[in-house]
């Protein structure tokens, strides 16, 4: 699944409007690999689902 961030762009953490690869629905949590280049857990209704 394929996710766009609608929240603030957070330096090293997350542009608005970037997609992101869903690695993983964690207890609903999305699991995305950040700007850092890890992997977090993310809340879910902080993203637009682009593509299933």
């Amino acid at each position: 699944m394929k996710v766009r961030w609608k929240g603030k762009t957070d330096f090293l953490v997350l542009t608005h409007d970037k997609v992101y690869a869903v690695l993983a629905v964690e207890k609903g949590w999305y699991r995305i690999v950040d700007d850092s280049g890890e992997d977090y857990l993310y809340p879910p209704e902080q993203f637009e689902v682009v593509e299933e």
